[in-house]
């Protein structure tokens, strides 16, 4: 369910909303503020009659200052100036069917109850709640909203993740979510991700708490979970639980009831909180901070590249050396997507940061995966012109090469071995024997039954 409280955009020649009378008490001034705040951030006007009465008269859009006020909860607001007020979205969604992985709108409660200025870290804020969505097409237009608005903005995602068949694409599971219909019925995360890129950098925060599908978990804990350049990205992804099991989403609980105790620690502090207190010890654990910018320099909408002061190789290292595997896979994740998005895909600096996931792959022990990306590497320098004996080419099959060799299970080594072979007899590379060595293997592969003959 989708619930939004109308407002009318006041003008000088008066409220756009004709026949409608404002409230008294308390209602006429929230009503009073929701017009102002309209007036301000440029909302559109209503259908006669619909401020402040009929079913939207309870409210999922709060536009609060600091203070609560009376028994509702609204309050009178603070507009600081030269602050844009903040926005925060809470959409908590899963399949309302027997594939429901996690209650997910039971975190709503809990983080309506706080202070909207909390959730946004501005004096003025509107939050926006959407509790089990249907339309895939609703949420996204919601979305733009949200990410048109000129101020910080904060979204709260707890949800379910899944891979569709066909595109083997990431998608935010909705209410009418199945496993045959998730390319059709469930958010592509990749919209998110176009969305947030059009507003500037370091203002877009995003706190995630999901249950990931067996397929979606496999994938994730190799390749990480991303959103761009400049979007700050926090939470946890779990793997499903037990059959018949829901999970809850615990680690935004926990941030809902530190902020409802009247403490504000960092975003960082509260993560890594969260994150101890929710578990489990398996999650995947997200913690981006993205790459803020200069606002004085950088208009909306352009991402001006990053300092050289702010390396991230040593972050995403440390990352993996402290076994927050998912963590390093997906800043690199985020760092190729910006050089995909700024040089083009074939760029060396796209091909550098594929050979940063390859080379976590490794770290992470999974050979299988860093194989496919070293040849990806390869093939992607052949296109780019570079020649059979370059070094950067030769150094990418034979990295391939070896961690194909490191493959213990002969399910995973044997669709690896065509590409690697054809690679082989383009770039046989200065050591002798190399072809033969990955033929001789696939014989014995080849003469090894496969599993269910």
């Amino acid at each position: 369910m989708i619930r939004q409280e109308s407002v009318s955009h006041q003008t000088a020649a008066g409220p756009a909303v004709r026949g409608a009378r404002r409230p008294t008490g308390p209602r006429g001034a929230l009503c009073e503020w929701l017009e102002l705040v309209a007036a301000v951030r440029g909302a559109g006007s209503v259908p006669d009659g619909e401020v402040c009465r009929g079913p939207h008269a309870r409210t999922c859009i709060r536009a609060i200052g600091e203070a609560p006020y009376g028994p509702t909860g609204y309050g009178a607001a603070v507009l600081i100036k030269g602050e844009d007020p903040g926005t925060a979205l809470l959409l908590a969604a899963a399949p309302a069917n027997k594939g429901r992985l996690i209650d997910a709108a039971s975190v709503l409660p809990g983080l309506a109850a706080v202070a909207p200025g909390v959730l946004t870290g501005t004096g003025a804020a509107t939050v926006v709640e959407l509790a089990d969505p249907v339309d895939p097409q609703t949420v996204l237009t919601r979305i733009r909203a949200v990410a048109a608005t000129p101020g910080p903005l904060f979204v709260y995602l707890a949800g379910q993740l899944h891979v569709d068949a066909k595109q083997q694409r990431i998608h935010v599971a909705l209410a009418r979510t199945t496993r045959a219909t998730v390319r059709y019925t469930g958010l592509p995360w990749a919209w998110l991700a176009h969305e947030f890129q059009v507003r500037r950098p370091g203002t877009t925060t995003v706190v995630v708490d999901l249950v990931a599908g067996q397929e979606a978990w496999q994938r994730l804990r190799q390749e990480g979970l991303a959103l761009g350049h400049g979007v700050r990205l926090y939470g946890r992804i779990t793997a499903p639980a037990p059959r018949r099991t829901i999970a809850t989403p615990d680690y935004l609980k926990v941030y809902a009831e530190v902020w409802r105790g009247g403490a504000q620690p960092s975003l960082a502090e509260l993560h890594a909180y969260a994150a101890d207190r929710a578990g489990p010890g398996d999650a995947l654990h997200l913690a981006i901070d993205g790459v803020p910018a200069d606002p004085g320099r950088a208009p909306v909408g352009q991402q001006p590249a990053p300092p050289a002061a702010a390396d991230p190789h040593p972050a995403i290292l440390a990352a993996a050396g402290a076994g927050r595997h998912g963590e390093a896979a997906s800043m690199a994740a985020m760092w190729e997507s910006e050089a995909l998005r700024a040089y083009g895909p074939g760029s060396l600096e796209a091909i550098h940061w594929l050979e940063v996931r390859a080379d976590l792959a490794r770290l992470a022990g999974e050979p299988a995966r860093s194989c496919e990306l070293w040849m990806a590497s390869a093939q992607a320098r052949l296109a780019r012109g570079q020649t059979t004996d370059d070094a950067d080419v030769q150094g990418a099959v034979d990295r391939a090469h070896h961690q194909w060799e490191q493959l213990r299970d002969p399910e995973r080594a044997r669709p690896l071995a065509p590409p690697l072979v054809a690679l082989r007899r383009q770039v046989p590379g200065r050591q002798r024997g190399a072809l033969e060595a990955v033929q001789r293997r696939l014989e014995q592969l080849h003469a090894v039954p496969a599993a269910g003959r």
